[in-house]
């Protein structure tokens, strides 16, 4: 056994931070949970009604008032027992019956889900902001929405890194999850179960477009197999999910409640935080009160409340900083896409997380971490935050279409088609670089399966039956 002293480098996130980042990443109802939850294991923390004119002398310390204090686990006591901050505290009335507090049940996302096992694997910071990343650009099928170039472009990372992680992503369950098409979540579904070797993996690298148009036996023929061979692999191909995630983490039908709020004022945008329903918080000054008449408190009571003012002091920071980042995104967002809010959804320009973060002052993972799972209502009506960010398009003219414009122009050519005589996904390609749009075939094909619009040979049946 060889004894030896190593020097290394560790950067290692302080519990302040941890927190501030779990609230931020947080969607509104589910801050309210953490809330409720923090004030029922916290006796130090209390929810107040919103302050008023009349009531400001009786206003305890509140969330947009705290600051952590470095020096905060080196306080004396006996001088913060001493210091008169004025806080007043109110008993109320006891109540002859008691109100049970409504419990609040929130099923676990997709999002969440992925990225309790992503928890799992020891990764550095850079590593595990990149799956972070990722994981918020996978729909509610389990399809990553964007390419792996647009992610290094955006991150900035490592391109063998950010396929490392990916590669790791597409491991965890649901079996298939961050794919970026069909045919490379079959097969990852099939890697899962050990059928790499197998002709069932041959026919969905091969031949997966040719599965709707021909039969079993012509299949078996092209494959050089037997009938039953051919048959028992389709069956193997029929078990595997197209889409990995489908129904199993959809939330049930709920009401969607913004997290900001975007309103004209004169000629500005203001954007204020939706926060009428969630509890407003301070340290309750009845504990220090209580503390201070008695002369007799155990050591042990004092380090007991000192370690919970501690740790109310930095929840309530973090509430604030969550607030605080937010407004400045989305203040960012209105000012880079002010034609959207003044003309409405034809007017979105393209716009990347990175540019925001440039412009705040943030990293993109804070960005991302802000437009994942959160809405903000604005006079154009209520958007994911997500919905502002988009890559562009190029026309031949220099002028950028973002993407959703480009969506909408693929949604009204497939609406004015000829019924009998359906659009194929190169015709439509066709169509829109004559309208100086460039732009591939594939990528018309994955617009159109985002928009949930069936290819054409399936549109023709659809249209002949009705």
């Amino acid at each position: 056994m060889k004894l030896g002293l190593q020097v290394k480098l560790r950067q290692i996130l302080a519990p302040q931070l941890i927190q501030s980042l779990r609230m931020l990443q947080m969607p509104l109802l589910r801050l309210e949970q953490t809330l409720r939850q923090e004030l029922a294991i916290n006796p130090l923390l209390e929810e107040v009604e919103p302050p008023t004119e009349t009531d400001e002398e009786e206003k305890g310390l509140s969330e947009e008032e705290v600051q952590i204090d470095p020096q905060l686990s080196k306080i004396n006591w006996e001088d913060y027992l001493d210091d008169d901050i004025g806080y007043k505290f109110r008993f109320e009335k006891e109540k002859k019956e008691e109100q049970a507090e409504p419990v609040f049940v929130f099923e676990k996302t997709l999002y969440d889900y992925l990225l309790e096992q992503l928890s799992y694997h020891k990764l550095s910071k850079e590593e595990y902001e990149i799956g972070e990343y990722i994981i918020g650009n996978i729909d509610e099928n389990g399809y990553l929405c964007c390419s792996i170039e647009e992610i290094i472009d955006t991150l900035k990372s490592e391109p063998e890194t950010t396929k490392k992680i990916l590669s790791l992503i597409q491991s965890f369950d649901p079996p298939g999850v961050g794919a970026r098409d069909l045919k490379e979540s079959l097969l990852i579904q099939l890697r899962g179960k050990n059928l790499k070797e197998t002709l069932a993996y041959k026919i969905v690298q091969n031949h997966l477009s040719e599965l709707d148009k021909k039969s079993i036996s012509q299949l078996a023929k092209i494959l050089g197999v037997g009938f039953e061979e051919a048959q028992k692999a389709m069956e193997v191909i029929r078990s595997l999910s197209p889409k990995p995630a489908y129904g199993r983490f959809t939330p049930g039908a709920a009401p969607v409640i913004p997290d900001l709020i975007v309103e004209k004022i004169g000629e500005d945008y203001v954007v204020y935080h939706n926060d009428k329903n969630v509890p407003r918080l301070r340290i309750n000054p009845a504990y220090k009160k209580l503390v201070k008449k008695s002369s007799k408190s155990t050591p042990e009571t004092k380090e007991y409340i000192k370690k919970k003012l501690e740790q109310a002091r930095w929840f309530l920071n973090a509430l604030n900083q969550r607030r605080t980042t937010m407004i400045k995104v989305v203040e960012a967002i209105v000012e880079q896409q002010r034609d959207f809010f003044e003309n409405g959804p034809d007017y979105l320009k393209p716009l990347i997380m990175e540019t925001i973060a440039d412009k705040v002052e943030m990293h993109v993972a804070t960005i991302s971490r802000v437009a994942n799972d959160k809405y903000v209502q604005t006079p154009q009506g209520m958007y994911e935050i997500k919905h502002f960010f988009n890559k562009g398009l190029q026309k031949q003219n220099g002028e950028e279409l973002s993407r959703r414009s480009v969506k909408d122009l693929i949604e009204k050519i497939i609406k004015t088609e000829a019924p009998l005589s359906p659009l194929s996904d190169q015709q439509i390609c066709n169509l829109l670089k004559k309208e100086e749009i460039n732009i591939a075939r594939r990528t018309v094909t994955k617009y159109r399966e985002e928009l949930k619009i069936l290819p054409a040979r399936f549109r023709k049946r659809v249209k002949e039956n009705d």
